[in-house]
């Protein structure tokens, strides 16, 4: 049981964490103004797995430390091609549309900033991205674009 333990210790250290939005929300009651936050946070291992989770509570580093324990047991397997995505795809999450390219070696990532920490976090070092839908809430896009990596076929 040891061995499993710090096993799982290694793992946890090898995931790249990284926060794209922190939210501020308030609530008024009778004896004031309540504010609590909330932590939209991305996980993966730099290879080919990925995953994302919004974390609330009444502090900014309680918020973000429970968006990253979620979002390391919520992770996807992201398909991948050498360097890139096998196909071309669409990711759709209520209006926001985003279609990705797979794109020859040596492009980059061009993407907007939470498409860019999604893929760096999955391992993903070049795909073309264009945001089609009529949002730029980085909870719709970071949503549409894992729906996207779900849909994709090896």
């Amino acid at each position: 049981m040891q061995k499993k333990t710090v096993k799982n210790k290694k793992e946890e250290k090898a995931f790249i964490e990284k926060v794209l939005f922190i939210n501020r929300t308030t609530k008024v009651t009778k004896g004031g103004k309540n504010l609590s936050f909330s932590a939209l946070v991305v996980v993966g291992d730099g290879i080919d797995r990925a995953g994302y989770a919004v974390g609330k509570a009444n502090e900014v580093a309680s918020a973000i430390r429970k968006g990253i324990n979620k979002a390391k047991k919520e992770t996807v397997k992201v398909k991948q091609k050498g360097t890139t995505i096998p196909h071309e795809i669409i990711g759709k999450f209520g209006s926001m549309r985003i279609l990705f390219k797979s794109a020859s070696r040596g492009t980059g990532v061009i993407a907007c900033g939470p498409i860019r920490a999604v893929c760096e976090c999955a391992g993903i070092k070049d795909i073309l991205t264009k945001n089609i839908g009529n949002s730029t809430n980085p909870v719709n896009v970071v949503k549409a674009t894992f729906e996207a990596f779900r849909n994709l076929k090896g």
